[in-house]
């Protein structure tokens, strides 16, 4: 008589795959975009947890941390690139910082069809304490995979990005994020 029990499936990454990561099982097991994306859901949700925790939704995040170190600012458009979000939806919450003293529009004295948003100081002093959680939070994910290999990885995303290029269609990120 012959076993019917099914052997175990390997897991994504393990010995028995070969080397592009393909295994018997699910296509997207080994598929390096949905790897991506799944590592960034996981890693990302703790944090988002804390954000949310503290008031802050984590749109105002993206949009505040994108701005911290840019002097002048960014433009709508180059805010939503960052914060991986369509345009109107940036520029409604933008407005909602003004609002709350969090961030300031100022025309681009070149091209008045240009707006640049940027920092308030009491926007700087908010987004302080978030990166110091940021910081902490990446200290604790390092960790677990070793500075040498994060700095692999790190600079990998980096090709990556920058092979796709300023041309790479924008991409909503917020019907997959947890808001």
């Amino acid at each position: 008589m012959t076993d019917l029990a099914a052997p175990a499936r390997p897991s994504p990454g393990s010995p028995s795959e070969g080397a592009s990561g393909a295994a018997a099982g699910r296509f997207v097991d080994g598929y390096l975009l949905y790897l991506l994306a799944r590592a960034s859901s996981v890693a990302s949700a703790e944090f988002h947890e804390q954000v949310r925790a503290r008031g802050v939704p984590v749109a105002v995040w993206r949009i505040l941390a994108s701005l911290k170190g840019t002097g002048e600012g960014l433009t709508v458009g180059e805010l939503a690139k960052s914060c991986l979000a369509n345009q109107p939806a940036i520029s409604k919450t933008v407005d909602k910082l003004v609002a709350k003293g969090l961030v300031e529009r100022q025309a681009d004295g070149q091209d008045r069809r240009r707006v640049w948003v940027r920092l308030t100081p009491a926007g700087e002093a908010h987004v302080d304490e978030l990166i110091l959680e940021a910081q902490a939070h990446q200290a604790r994910l390092v960790e677990a995979i070793g500075e040498g290999e994060t700095e692999t990885l790190r600079r990998a995303l980096l090709r990556l990005i920058e092979r796709a290029g300023s041309g790479a269609p924008s991409v909503d990120f917020d019907e997959f994020s947890d808001k």
